[in-house]
């Protein structure tokens, strides 16, 4: 390539002029170049220059390397030096020589070349312009490297080393965003900021290493353009306060800067400082990614943008340099195992074993981080690399896993001697954390695996973190199973058996807890053992899926493998894997009891259940009514006092209906309603007797106890009863019986207020309605009937059914249940209400002595309408 050159200095007058000028130029440079050159390649000495330096102060001033970027994106590449005096004695003169690269700034173009920051010191820099008329040939290349002080340059670097990770980062932000602030490097002697440049183009890819703009010196950094600026002292001051345009580097002035959170920053400085620069080039090398899991070598391709790997990605350069010996911190490390695991075909097997070593070395700083990536690094490794390769990463797993609970490693891929030294070296805390309680069961599992990989004899241990461990699994298996526990129950079958044993008695306790565990983890019952809780606790969801509860029982029961007499708690367990927390069905419960037997529901512990399911049954089930009378045959005296009372209230319903009950049924179901039973079996009794009372047989001491009762609840059912529509037909119909109803709905208005509510809205609700609804005829059959009860019913009746008498005559006889019932509404009415008889003529119903104003005659217009 040809590369013009440019000389510029002061000189005598010519046909181009006098004072400074382009003195020579390779042919072909155009004009426009010239003058943009000329405003890049000025010097200006230090302030605190002697003003007439003699020769070897000449040599002691900063030299100007530079490289710049021109408009037209080629580049110039430009070393200034003072000279002193010019052609006229006059002091101030300086001479620039320049070369012009024309390769335009396309960091898409392929990498080549040498690194323009290389041509310092370079014997191809002119300290003159070249005679006049001589021609001034095109170089073939960047002006060849200067010699290289090595001792000098690696005193440097340990002298900045606490700066290099910050520089390096600072620098890493200048190729990636242009807009990144200038960095300043403030030295006094020009050379030193020429090793700044040098390193920092060393860690960049080589593209951009070629096109990242410098300056090793100028007297004025405001005006300077370059991406990195070099200043003497007394030019830097000021300038770090200026951060939006700056991030200044004065060793001698300021303190290193904290360390840059970038781990590939991090690992360029570790390498500089080890001396081992060349591994930079060694990552550009290195083979594209593996083309699959298998790990088969990619096509090579530089370290670079559009190479395999991100160009400032930690992992690779981590890599090679912990391989070579030089030591990262925790993140570096971390970052050169978790690439390697990727990319584990990019190093042959001696640098991956340089690597697990260091990998393995004793780290105070380890973190949780490193320890994972070395783990997948393990795994990675493991059957694909010869176990001598990452034998030092199984012994950092093992100890890993006994001192912090790491996650052990694949068993088989220590050798004998590096175990039997291992199981030596951590044998006592290996005990030590198996018998700690604050250890999680998935790790002292896990440990169990460390021992038996060692070798190291923790028999006695077992029982201990078997029962740890069942109870995290039962407790929430979706967390305790996880692959370490997977594993360390396939490995350990003795540890299997422990575990599984104590997951069946703790299933038998909580089934529920112990199908969920079968649902959310892989683990299955399987082995010598009887196991038949966690048998049946595995089957339930196929068993449900039936569709049939009592086909579910039956299978589970069956499933698991034992018999009740055997183990009479294998029936609870099933009952509660089919019902969960509720009771079966009455019929349910019949069917159980029916198929299996007093005896085995006794011994399960299921009996009680059973009752449930009769007492929780809705009102008015008569399989609930069979059911309890079964359960009370058999014997309920050790059920409890509510429960009891539920079972007979509901034999009590079932005789009621059958019409097996002797006198008192009402108060027998008021008494048995005070002992706190199930809701249901209460309104299934209270329900019965309602009915009972509206029947044609209902004995007149019943009727009593219900009014004198002043149950709110039992009269609620009552009303409900009355209205029913079978009521309606048979008032309708059978004239005998809506005269009956007329006198027992009539009676005793001074009972309680409970009733004065009841009768006030059966005679308004119920009776007046279909009494008005009659025709003639059946009117008077009904008035027949009346008349036939005697006493003053018949006249009463009459009155009753007059235009607008209605609400009169339930005042009359009824205004005190009246005010009666709207007291009752803010305050129950008390049990046990007295009052007189209500057979009909009895002086207690409507107009007799005890009534409060019974009506008068029919002629008493002052009280009858």
């Amino acid at each position: 390539m040809n590369l013009a050159q440019l000389h510029y200095t002061s000189a005598p007058p010519g046909p181009d002029g006098s004072g400074f000028r382009f003195t020579a130029v390779s042919p072909g440079v155009p004009a426009s170049l010239l003058r943009e050159a000329e405003q890049l390649i000025g010097y200006e000495p230090p302030r605190d220059a002697p003003p007439r330096p003699s020769a070897d102060q000449l040599g002691a001033f900063p030299q100007a390397l530079s490289l710049n970027v021109l408009s037209d994106g080629s580049r110039l590449l430009a070393r200034s030096v003072y000279t002193g005096a010019d052609y006229s004695g006059r002091w101030g003169n300086f001479h620039a020589h320049a070369v012009h690269l024309p390769q335009p700034a396309d960091t898409d173009r392929p990498a080549g070349g040498q690194l323009p920051i290389t041509a310092w010191g370079s014997p191809q820099w002119a300290a003159d312009s070249p005679p006049a008329g001589a021609p001034v040939p095109p170089l073939a290349s960047v002006p060849a490297p200067g010699p290289l002080d090595l001792g000098a340059l690696a005193a440097f670097v340990a002298a900045r080393g606490r700066w290099l990770a910050g520089f390096f980062a600072d620098v890493r932000r200048l190729a990636e965003d242009p807009a990144t602030p200038q960095l300043v490097l403030v030295e006094q002697d020009s050379e030193a900021v020429a090793w700044w440049i040098m390193l920092a183009c060393s860690v960049l890819p080589h593209r951009r290493g070629q096109w990242l703009t410098f300056t090793t010196y100028t007297r004025r950094p405001q005006l300077a353009r370059q991406q990195i600026i070099g200043v003497v002292p007394e030019d830097g001051l000021g300038l770090a306060g200026q951060e939006h345009r700056y991030r200044v580097y004065d060793a001698a002035r300021a303190a290193a800067p904290e360390p840059a959170p970038d781990a590939w920053a991090q690992t360029a400085a570790r390498i500089w400082q080890a001396q081992r620069q060349e591994l930079f080039a060694h990552v550009r090398r290195l083979p594209g990614p593996p083309g699959g899991p298998s790990g088969t070598p990619g096509t090579p391709g530089p370290y670079e943008p559009s190479g395999p790997y991100g160009p400032y990605e930690a992992g690779p350069l981590a890599a090679l340099a912990l391989a070579a010996g030089v030591g990262l911190d925790s993140a570096g490390r971390a970052a050169a195992a978790d690439w390697a695991a990727g990319h584990r075909a990019a190093l042959d097997d001696v640098q991956l074993h340089a690597l697990a070593r260091a990998l393995a070395r004793p780290a105070g700083d380890r973190g949780p981080e490193e320890a994972a990536a070395s783990g997948r690094l393990l795994s990675a490794l493991a059957g694909w690399a010869p176990p001598a390769v990452s034998e030092p990463l199984v012994e950092l797993a093992l100890a890993g896993a006994v001192r912090s609970g790491g996650a052990a490693p694949p068993a088989g891929l220590l050798g004998e001697p590096a175990r039997l030294r291992l199981a030596a070296e951590l044998e006592p805390e290996l005990r030590a954390a198996l018998t700690d309680p604050s250890r999680e069961a998935a790790d002292r599992a896990g440990l169990l695996r460390v021992s038996a990989e060692l070798g190291v004899d923790t028999e006695a241990l077992l029982p201990d973190v078997a029962r740890q461990l069942a109870q995290a699994l039962i407790a929430d298996p979706g967390s305790a199973y996880g692959e370490a526990v997977g594993a360390a129950l396939a490995e350990l079958p003795r540890l299997r058996e422990l575990v599984l044993d104590r997951l069946d008695g703790l299933a038998a306790g909580d089934p529920a807890a112990g199908a969920r565990l079968f649902t959310v983890t892989p683990l299955r019952p399987t082995g010598a053992g009887a196991l038949p809780h966690l048998r049946m606790c595995a089957q339930a969801p196929a068993a449900a899926a039936a569709g049939d509860r009592m086909k579910a029982l039956t299978r589970l029961v069956e499933h698991s493998g034992t018999s009740l007499e055997a183990d009479p708690l294998v029936l609870r367990t099933a009952m509660r894997l089919v019902w969960g927390a509720e009771p079966p069905t009455a019929g349910e419960a019949w069917l159980a009891l029916s198929a299996l037997g007093e005896r085995a529901h006794r011994e399960a512990g299921t009996w009680e259940l059973l009752a449930r399911a009769a007492v929780s049954a809705p009102a008015g089930d008569r399989e609930a009514e069979a059911l309890a009378v079964e359960l009370l045959r058999r014997s309920s005296a050790e059920l409890p006092t509510p429960l009891r009372a539920s079972l007979l209230l509901l034999e009590l319903a079932r005789n009621l209906r059958a019409g097996e009950i002797g006198p008192g049924w009402v108060r027998q179901a008021l008494a048995l309603g005070t002992a706190d039973p199930a809701p249901t079996a209460r309104e299934h009794a209270y329900a019965a007797v309602a009915a009972h009372l509206l029947a044609d047989d209902r004995p007149e001491s019943e009727l009593r106890a219900l009014i004198e009762s002043n149950d709110a609840e039992l009269l609620a059912a009552y009303r409900r009863a009355a209205r029913q529509p079978r009521v309606a037909d048979r008032l309708r119909l059978d004239p005998r019986y809506a005269a009956e109803c007329f006198a027992t709905w009539s009676s005793q208005p001074q009972a309680g207020p409970a009733w004065q509510e009841t009768r006030a809205d059966l005679l308004d609700g119920v009776l007046r309605p279909v009494v008005r609804g009659l025709p003639a005829p059946q009117l008077a059959a009904v008035e027949e009937a009346v008349a036939r009860l005697g006493g003053r019913w018949s006249e009463e009746f009459r009155g009753w059914l007059r235009p607008g008498a209605f609400g009169r005559l339930r005042d009359r006889f009824g205004g005190s249940g009246r005010r009666g019932a709207k007291g009752a509404a803010g305050n129950p009415p008390p049990r046990g209400g007295s009052g007189g008889p209500i057979a009909p003529g009895d002086a207690g119903g409507p107009g007799g002595p005890s009534g409060s104003g019974g009506p008068g005659g029919p002629g008493d217009d002052g009280r009858r309408p």
